[in-house]
């Protein structure tokens, strides 16, 4: 799965004003209409307004980061609380 943070150059704790200024600036330079021909950049535009779509929405960007980020670290977590517990 990708990440879609890192399509938009950002990092994860990212705010919502972040995101949007991220996105309009990449949609304006990979913008189809500024790229005529250009197979890549309208690729690269498809990607960029996928990300958007995902990460402008609480309900859905909650969801994906619990998605990714767990599928990420899929022990992490169990294995800090374990060596963080006394016994």
């Amino acid at each position: 799965m990708k990440n879609y943070y890192s399509v938009l150059g950002l990092d994860k704790g990212s705010s919502d004003d972040e995101i949007k200024k991220a996105y309009r600036k990449l949609a304006m330079q990979y913008h189809p209409d500024r790229n005529e021909g250009n197979k890549k950049a309208e690729d690269r535009f498809k990607e960029i307004s996928e990300a958007y779509a995902v990460l402008s929405d609480k309900k859905k960007r909650s969801q994906y980061d619990q998605k990714v980020f767990t599928k990420s670290f899929p022990g992490k977590i169990f294995f800090v609380t374990l060596t963080s517990m006394k016994f």
